[in-house]
């Protein structure tokens, strides 16, 4: 049925205007408490065995939605009622900005991919944390991803994440530093350790309890990898996101510019899983993303030692009944496996 929506009705408007529609309809959910509850009851993951311990955050299942659907914290909790195990909104920054000009959205099909150069696109900190402190009327773990506003220059990249960063953390149940969007210029340049290590640094005190992680491109060397890795365990983060979107275009027929998510990007990313596998073991927790399609996905992420997985692009073709057919699966094969917890496939191939 969404398949034919989605090719038939959906693909005919350009990309942005249908995720803006998307939204619109979704943050009418989110304030209509009948609605949203009826939702959570029959959609959202309750089976206990899927249930997974994070940076001592209590997740309902490990399978949540990665940042940039919700960049303003319009819809975290019809999300969460649709089936998300978790919710990451963002990114925000610091001050309100346009993001780049239209077109910035674009479907690849064939692919299953979607390549954007959004720009960090939002209503600014002061609007999202206003979002997040309001009464959550379902039980939703939410977390906030920020990211450098485009006009502040390097020099001042610190203070900006620090002000966004003591906005939204009190009201997140975890925070994101991203320095890894294709999207915004220089900011990549944030990832080499001599610059990464006074930012996390900075917004790890400006966070306070709030667990802290940072999310890194899947463009990066390997030995820079390896080097976020001991950074991150040099600091006492809670965890690396891996990955952001690509700027590769291998196999794509599209070469707009922009960040390419999607299926493309699935081997990349389950590589740099596996190396950070290898590399920290289960002392941080590592949260997978990156063409995440399906259930033999999000379970061989967490075969590879992903405590958490996310998908987003996969939401766009696979529609609203996505999550909640994942977690159907996670909890069939779980059992059909012989396995009480989802926490005991975590890293058995790793």
């Amino acid at each position: 049925m969404y398949r034919f929506l989605f090719t038939q009705v959906l693909s005919r408007f350009d990309a942005e205007t249908t995720h803006n529609l998307t939204i619109r309809a979704l943050s009418l959910l989110s304030v209509l408490p009948v609605g949203k509850r009826l939702l959570f009851r029959l959609l959202a993951p309750h089976d206990d065995a899927l249930r997974v311990k994070a940076f001592g955050v209590h997740f309902p299942s490990p399978f949540g939605l990665a940042a940039g659907f919700d960049k303003d914290a319009r819809c975290y909790e019809a999300l969460g009622a649709m089936g998300f195990g978790f919710v990451e909104v963002g990114t925000v920054t610091a001050r309100p900005q346009p993001g780049n000009p239209r077109p910035r959205l674009f479907r690849v099909p064939e692919c299953r991919a979607l390549i954007n150069r959004m720009g960090f696109n939002n209503e600014g900190a002061t609007a999202a944390a206003r979002r997040l402190r309001r009464t959550r009327g379902i039980p939703v773990v939410v977390g906030a991803n920020i990211g450098k506003t485009k006009v502040v220059p390097e020099s001042g990249a610190v203070a900006d994440y620090v002000a966004s960063a003591k906005q939204v953390a009190p009201y997140a149940d975890y925070l994101v530093v991203n320095v890894s969007s294709p999207n915004t210029p220089g900011l990549r340049d944030l990832q080499a350790v001599e610059r990464l290590r006074p930012l996390l640094t900075a917004v790890q005190e400006a966070a306070g309890r709030t667990p802290l992680l940072v999310k890194i491109a899947p463009d990066l060397a390997d030995e820079d990898i390896d080097a976020v890795a001991d950074l991150a365990l040099e600091l006492g983060l809670a965890g690396i996101i891996a990955t952001n979107t690509t700027i590769s275009r291998e196999g794509v027929p599209s070469k707009e510019a922009g960040g390419l998510s999607g299926r493309p990007l699935k081997a990349r990313s389950l590589e740099v899983l596996r190396r950070l596998r290898r590399k920290v073991g289960d002392r941080l927790t590592l949260v997978s993303v990156g063409g995440v399609e399906d259930l033999d996905d999000v379970w061989e992420r967490l075969l590879a030692g992903a405590t958490l997985v996310q998908g987003y692009t996969g939401f766009v073709y696979g529609g609203p009944l996505w999550a909640w057919r994942i977690h159907r699966g996670l909890s069939r094969r779980l059992r059909r496996h012989g396995y009480a917890s989802i926490t005991e496939v975590i890293g058995r191939t790793a």
